[in-house]
């Protein structure tokens, strides 16, 4: 079992231990972060789905994604709280960003923006990933679960 599977296992265990739902907003992952929930165990108890917005006019249409970059702290921040709204869960991740080869938006590959929606309130953070696009995807998609993983936690920690 991979990392991410094992990540994915242990968010499966926090959810359903605080009884909070899970979504997802995907683009140059494409769907992975959404594979990788689903298939941890009892993911229909917590993980509400994913809205993968690949073109830059559905993130715009659906995900209320505001005019401008795509590939910029803005989106990903409104690709987080809409889909948590949209999908009515209590926590949500949310990527977009530049896998390469080329740039995109004035980004060089391996630009990612991440949204991650928790308590009524939508955080970003910005990283870097180097290597050929798969390799981009994959530290992506981990490192969405380890947001996810995160968010849990201090969702526990208000809680106490």
């Amino acid at each position: 079992m991979g990392n991410c599977e094992e990540q994915a296992e242990r968010i499966s265990v926090a959810a359903r231990a605080r009884q909070l739902t899970i979504a997802t907003a995907e683009s140059l992952t494409g769907g992975r972060i959404s594979a990788v929930l689903g298939a941890a165990p009892s993911s229909s108890e917590w993980y509400r789905g994913s809205i993968v917005a690949y073109a830059s006019s559905v993130k715009h249409g659906l995900l209320q994604v505001p005019g401008g970059p795509v590939v910029s702290e803005p989106s990903a921040r409104a690709m987080a709280t809409t889909v948590a709204e949209l999908l009515d869960a209590d926590l949500a991740v949310a990527v977009t960003g530049v896998g390469g080869p080329e740039p995109q938006d004035g980004q060089p590959p391996g630009t990612v923006w991440f949204g991650i929606f928790a308590g009524g309130d939508t955080r970003t953070e910005l990283r870097h990933f180097p290597g050929e696009p798969r390799e981009v995807v994959e530290e992506t998609t981990a490192h969405a679960l380890c947001l996810l993983d995160a968010a849990l936690r201090r969702q526990t920690q208000a809680l106490r």
